[in-house]
């Protein structure tokens, strides 16, 4: 395999600014979260009063994967891992808290014990990335000595990586290695791609010492598109399952976030009914089984099944990138009965348990 030739990435403006994009386009943005880990959702439309953006919010959020996530936005912890070396990198993350591709660029940031600042995005009205033309999360804002905007998961992971390793190239350079490209859909809708995601840039003296042989690479690569591409679109469907399900996840949503009491009650009700059904929706797209969790079953052995049973971790004694998506994905479930149902069904437990150990190791 070989890296898509690179070519300068055009700027985005943002209202009072220009931020140079560096990030892969996110899938259809959908959230969800568990008891622990509440709903992320992608926005909804506004309508005329707080009750009609909550419908909306709901009746929209699964625009091909989305639950509706905490309507109240705050500026939470900076996170205080082990400290760079002065004047280094500098990060916000702004991201819905259960939206599981934010949770695979917290999972990547916590283990490498880079210390950063969340931003809590409101998926309504997203005025906290008003700043940007581009609308979804996670976005990171990045300071290496000149403020970069890198939007999406697995090419914020990739440039943050190669930088880690590759001091040789500034961050602006290397996010330059992964431009934007437009490509259409099977619907014929345009959509913005990015070439390169799942590559480090890295010289061969770099490559050889991340990846001893050529094959551990192309482990890593695979994997991590896999948990783009299908693992991420068995949660929804497993999540709203059922009624009881749906309803158990709005329960969440509302006791955590800052609702009044009829709007609530409003969102609780009207948001699991609308959930539940986009879920069978989204079965039908993904061509899933009628019991979706068979799927989910299936998914998560065949990721045992290629970690083995003579590694800890599909990196050997440490996570690779691939470790950090497939979990960074699967901990949204936490709390709810498809997580608890996916530990009991699948061997996924031991190589879990081990993910959160390393990464309460190295993390906050």
């Amino acid at each position: 395999e070989r890296p898509l030739s690179a070519r300068p990435q055009p700027k985005m403006a943002g209202p009072g600014r220009v931020w140079r994009v560096g990030a892969l386009l996110l899938p259809p943005a959908w959230r969800l979260r568990a008891p622990g880990r509440a709903f992320g959702a992608a926005a909804g439309r506004r309508g005329s009063n707080s009750s009609g953006r909550l419908v909306l919010g709901a009746a929209f959020a699964l625009g091909g994967s989305a639950g509706l996530c905490l309507a109240a936005r705050q500026r939470l912890r900076e996170h205080s891992a082990a400290e760079l070396p002065a004047g280094s990198l500098q990060l916000t993350l702004y991201q819905y808290k259960t939206c599981p591709f934010c949770s695979k660029v917290r999972a990547f940031l916590d283990y490498h014990g880079l210390p950063y600042e969340i931003v809590e995005v409101n998926p309504i009205m997203r005025k906290e990335i008003k700043f940007s033309s581009y609308r979804k999360v996670p976005i990171l804002l990045a300071n290496a000595g000149s403020p970069l905007q890198l939007n999406d998961s697995s090419v914020i992971i990739s440039a943050i990586k190669t930088y880690l390793i590759s001091r040789r190239n500034s961050l602006e350079e290397i996010v330059s290695f992964y431009p934007p490209v437009k490509t259409l859909t099977e619907q014929g809708k345009e959509v913005l791609e990015y070439e390169n995601k799942y590559w480090l840039m890295l010289d061969e003296k770099e490559t050889k010492r991340v990846y001893p042989v050529k094959e551990v690479r192309v482990e890593e690569m695979k994997w991590r598109k896999w948990a783009d591409d299908w693992l991420v679109h068995l949660i929804s469907p497993n999540v709203y399952r059922t009624p009881k399900e749906a309803l158990a996840s709005f329960d969440y949503i509302v006791r955590e976030g800052k609702f009044g009491t009829l709007e609530g009650l409003f969102a609780k009700y009207v948001g699991a009914v609308a959930m539940f059904f986009v879920s069978k929706r989204l079965k039908k797209r993904h061509q899933l089984r009628d019991d979706v969790r068979e799927d989910l079953y299936e998914a998560v052995n065949d990721w045992v099944k290629a970690v083995g049973k003579n590694r800890l971790f599909m990196g050997g004694n440490q996570p690779n990138l691939a470790d950090l998506a497939v979990y960074g994905v699967l901990r949204v479930m936490e709390g709810l009965e498809a997580f608890d149902d996916m530990m009991v069904h699948t061997n996924i437990q031991p190589w879990y348990q081990r993910m959160e150990e390393v990464i309460q190791k190295t993390g906050v």
